[in-house]
């Protein structure tokens, strides 16, 4: 059962007070995308409230989020509070939040990047905010070892997330949470329905580059040290790690589809997949599906073109990725029409231990290509 969003309590608690449509006394929430959403975070947040309001609003939304004409009740700034009757307030929306997980950004490895790579931890923290803040109030981001340097480099809302200086491990036992689920792609074992009852993820602070990448281990073996549950999950596409993105936001983003939206693994993955994990991808499946043609002694790798449209259902290619792994790979693409002509005068033969259809040196001629 997919998780509640902190928008789905709101429309539950509009319900109880039997509205069905709110408005806005600013333009503020004109441009949302998920305008319940958004006022929610704000009401939770202690920046505004709702209200009745004397006269129909401009613009309303009904609980769905589709534009209707006016309503009686509206989202204002507290300040409003002596000006209007309150109809729910910041304390009795969050005394309706469920107990969501936090997730939690270990940066215990801080002091190993660069002060670029610190600037893509920090941008990957402030992206993560708000795929929670989507989903859920952002204040379920919680990030440990999150020492000066950090708070001074970030530029996201700091008053919004919890900062917490000390190991993971404290901050666990301080919210009495035992057990955990670390994101680790390195882990036997992948995430499923069943982790997502789990009060905490962990996924490692990490930016890659040159750098030992099997870190995130480590930390899990520091949990374990302190007496806390992990299971260690790994996300894969497709039965594997390659292809699967290896930021911070888009992990968590991931982790959210899967949980709140109910999407199967590989719809998730596709969908925070960029070009270049693609391509990483691509790079290990195309030379499965070559096959060796040798011509006057000189052997060419050969692939259907085709298979970019196969691919591209679950890779998020283009065509000049297709292109571009290749050229890197030094492959041959050639229609399907072309590959059934080219076994029609080759012969199969074993060189080396490997199979290689031979094409006699005056049919050569007909292997022409283009990639």
């Amino acid at each position: 059962m997919a998780m509640k969003t902190l928008a789905d309590v709101f429309r539950d608690a509009l319900r109880e007070r039997g509205i069905e449509s709110i408005g806005t006394l600013s333009k503020r929430f004109r441009k949302s995308k998920n305008k319940l959403q958004d006022i929610a975070v704000e009401i939770v947040h202690g920046k505004g409230a709702i209200f009745r309001v004397p006269e129909k609003t401009a613009v309303a939304w009904d609980l769905n989020g589709n534009r209707v004409e006016g309503s009686y009740y509206a989202y204002a700034p507290l300040c409003m509070a002596d000006k209007f009757e309150m109809i729910l307030s910041p304390e009795e929306l969050r005394s309706k939040l469920p107990e969501w997980p936090y997730f939690i950004i270990d940066l215990q490895l801080w002091d190993k990047h660069t002060q670029k790579e610190k600037g893509k931890v920090c941008l990957q923290v402030n992206q993560s905010y708000g795929l929670l803040r989507d989903y859920f109030t952002g204040g379920e981001l919680a990030v440990t070892w999150a020492n000066e340097e950090f708070q001074e480099m970030f530029h996201g809302p700091l008053d919004r997330i919890i900062a917490y200086d000390g190991p993971t491990a404290e901050f666990l036992k301080e919210k009495e949470i035992s057990e955990v689920v670390l994101l680790d792609p390195w882990a036997d074992e992948v995430l499923s329905e069943k982790d997502f009852g789990v009060k905490a993820f962990v996924i490692g602070g990490i930016v890659d580059t040159g750098h030992d990448k099997k870190l995130t281990p480590k930390i899990g073996e520091e949990l374990k040290n302190a007496g806390i549950r992990v299971r260690r999950r790994k996300i894969v596409l497709r039965g594997d790690v390659t292809g699967v993105p290896d930021r911070i936001n888009r992990i968590l983003g991931i982790i959210l589809k899967m949980m709140v939206e109910g999407k199967p693994m590989d719809e998730a993955v596709y969908e925070f997949q960029e070009p270049l994990h693609a391509r990483w991808r691509l790079r290990k499946e195309l030379p499965k599906r070559a096959t060796r043609y040798m011509v006057d002694g000189k052997t060419y790798r050969v692939v259907e073109k085709e298979l970019f449209d196969e691919y591209s259902k679950w890779l998020k290619i283009r065509w000049e990725d297709f292109v571009k792994v290749l050229r890197e790979l030094d492959l041959v693409a050639l229609d399907r029409k072309r590959i059934h002509h080219l076994n029609k005068i080759s012969n199969a033969r074993l060189i080396r231990g490997k199979l290689y259809r031979v094409i006699l040196l005056k049919k050569a001629a007909m292997l022409c290509y283009n990639c």
